[in-house]
């Protein structure tokens, strides 16, 4: 049944040269949807050196469009080893790497998978030994383990003791227990959103004193975990993690945020392969076209909290201060977030002449001016961004169709030919960008929404993905 069994049964016998202490079955396996399929799968110990000398155990399932499809990788722990949560590893043991998440033959290979597991595991060794009374508690974790590798699915073993998330069809997930997390889940739960809101908190040590405040408080709806696997099945998925390193550069700054979200967006994908990937993380542009490479979405799908905060504060402005609402309806804040962001419109009365068409778009820049000039002194709190994101979620959820300024894949639009992604008005709904807006046609913005491009795709080059 395998495509390419040629190439699958050359690719195995180079492992059992070199890992002679692996052992190949043909097992059935059951994927998340249900579906089953038998499929072979080795099982074996790989070295480690962490100070001492360690054998990890694994499992890899070779799926059936191998070598053009990467494995499905599990630690494989004994009773007395318990699973370190971190980067790679989740908490039932399944393995995720950038080399699987980049996986293309030729240039993948099983050997070179397994060495980049070695690696990774020597700096985060996934496993850790357990003293005899918690070796007991590990019985259950080990017992769900063993029925993945014997075929039977994550969701059936989730309902023999009744799956908590049943009929949660609006959930979210926020994923950062910082500043800007706890104010997402805040303002998601406080505009009734969704019926389940999960906090991913991936910090290490005690709780912050903002999730034991929700913990303490008991905010309805909402669950705190640091189980990528709590995420299960969200239909919007918040990125508003930041690296908090050492790192001396902007460039240093922006790849330590790319090195966290390879840990995180292929597990998160993983777990909601349907999700919106909504990202808050800064820089939002790099980040969110970060977030679409990692997760291999499609770019419908994953989106940028970009100037939809700018936007929405800059039409309040033009109607409420400057009381210009007539101009308000078609007036968008677009680009880069910060300095280089500029004021657009997607629409312009049809005037009778080109004298009344020059005087009127003259009168709109004034007001535009003095409007983006009260915007300058706004700044952007974790609760008012947190706003933002809960105005957005509403839309998706909900699929109005509402028009709002989104970080989106700008390729294509105002002679942008790179892959980089600018904000622009987009229509939302529940599968994310469902139509970009077209935009005046000004001379001007245009020239600037290639110099950000050009600046952010330069910065993109330099960056390990």
């Amino acid at each position: 049944q395998y495509k390419f069994r040629d190439l699958t049964i050359e690719e195995l016998k180079n492992v059992s040269k070199t890992y002679p202490n692996f052992t190949f079955s043909m097992n059935t396996y059951t994927f998340k949807d249900g579906s089953q399929k038998d499929l072979l799968n080795f099982s074996g110990t790989v070295p480690v050196k962490y100070g001492s000398s360690y054998n990890i155990p694994i499992c890899l399932w070779i799926l059936d469009s191998h070598p053009f499809a990467p494995p499905i990788c599990f630690l494989k722990p004994t009773a007395n080893m318990g699973i370190s949560v971190g980067k790679h590893v989740d908490a039932r043991g399944r393995i995720y790497l950038p080399y699987l998440q980049n996986w293309s033959h030729p240039k993948s290979t099983l050997i070179g998978l397994i060495k980049e597991m070695i690696a990774k595991f020597e700096e985060e060794l996934p496993l850790y030994s357990l003293s005899s009374s918690d070796a007991a508690r590990q019985s259950e974790l080990l017992s769900y383990i063993a029925k993945i590798t014997e075929g039977e699915t994550d969701m059936k073993s989730r309902s023999k003791t009744g799956d908590k998330n049943e009929g949660c069809f609006n959930k979210i997930t926020v994923v950062g227990a910082g500043d800007l997390g706890i104010a997402c889940v805040l303002a998601v739960a406080a505009k009734d959103v969704a019926n389940k809101v999960v906090l991913l908190d991936l910090s290490d040590g005690a709780a912050k004193g903002g999730t034991m405040d929700l913990d303490i408080f008991a905010v309805p709806n909402v669950e705190i975990s640091k189980d990528f696997s709590a995420s299960a099945d969200s239909r919007v998925v918040v990125l508003t993690m930041n690296s908090l390193g050492n790192a001396q550069t902007y460039l240093d700054v922006i790849q330590s945020n790319v090195d966290l979200f390879r840990g995180i967006i292929p597990a998160v994908s993983h777990y909601s392969q349907n999700a919106v990937l909504l990202v808050a993380s800064h820089p939002v542009e790099v980040m969110t076209f970060v977030s679409w490479k990692l997760s291999s979405f499609p770019k419908s799908r994953v989106i940028g909290v970009g100037a939809n905060l700018d936007s929405e504060r800059f039409q309040y402005i033009l109607t409420n201060l400057l009381k210009a609402d007539v101009l308000a309806k078609d007036a968008w804040v677009i680009g880069e977030q910060g300095e280089d962001k500029v004021p657009s419109w997607t629409s312009c009365n049809v005037v009778a002449n080109q004298t009344e068409a020059m005087a009127a778009h003259n009168s709109r820049e004034k007001v535009a001016n003095r409007a983006m000039e009260v915007l300058k002194g706004k700044g952007q709190r974790s609760w008012s961004v947190g706003l933002s994101v809960a105005d957005l979620t509403d839309s998706i959820l909900k699929d109005k169709r509402k028009i709002h300024s989104v970080s989106t894949l700008a390729k294509g639009c105002c002679n942008i030919n790179s892959e980089v992604f600018l904000s622009l008005p987009c229509v939302l709904g529940t599968s994310g960008v469902i139509e970009m807006v077209r935009l005046e046609e000004d001379p001007l913005v245009q020239e600037k929404l290639q110099s950000s491009a050009g600046s952010i795709h330069n910065l993109q080059q330099q960056l390990k993905l």
